[in-house]
């Protein structure tokens, strides 16, 4: 686990590696989200191209998803490792299965084809 700073959103990785800032508001959101969804969840990290990295996160409890987009894969593993209980894992059929999308997230998915 990783020490964290929450009033300046660092995280100290140890003397060798560099400081990784993550965003205040991004970690505090993912770990109101681990709490909301029953103290624990799993965490995958996927690159979404210039947009950057996207931590998608799958709630232990009740499967519900939720997401942060970072600057880095970097950031991304330490936004992981600063949040208690948020694991790092893969997209395997247990976590595929567990994955529940709220009402309406497939409409916001498909974006203008769901309005169409």
């Amino acid at each position: 686990m990783a020490d964290t700073t929450e009033d300046q959103g660092t995280v100290e990785q140890d003397e060798n590696a560099r400081s990784i800032r993550i965003p205040r508001g991004t970690l505090a959101a993912a770990a109101r989200f681990v709490r909301s969804n029953g103290g624990s969840a799993s965490a995958v990290i996927e690159p979404v191209g210039t947009s950057g990295v996207r931590v998608l996160m799958v709630g232990s409890e009740n499967g519900v998803m939720g997401d942060q987009v970072v600057e880095d894969v970097e950031t991304a593993h330490a936004l992981v490792g600063a949040v208690d209980g948020l694991e790092l894992a893969e997209w395997d059929r247990e976590l595929s299965a567990a994955a529940t999308p709220r009402t309406g997230h497939w409409a916001t998915m498909a974006g203008w084809v769901a309005r169409s």
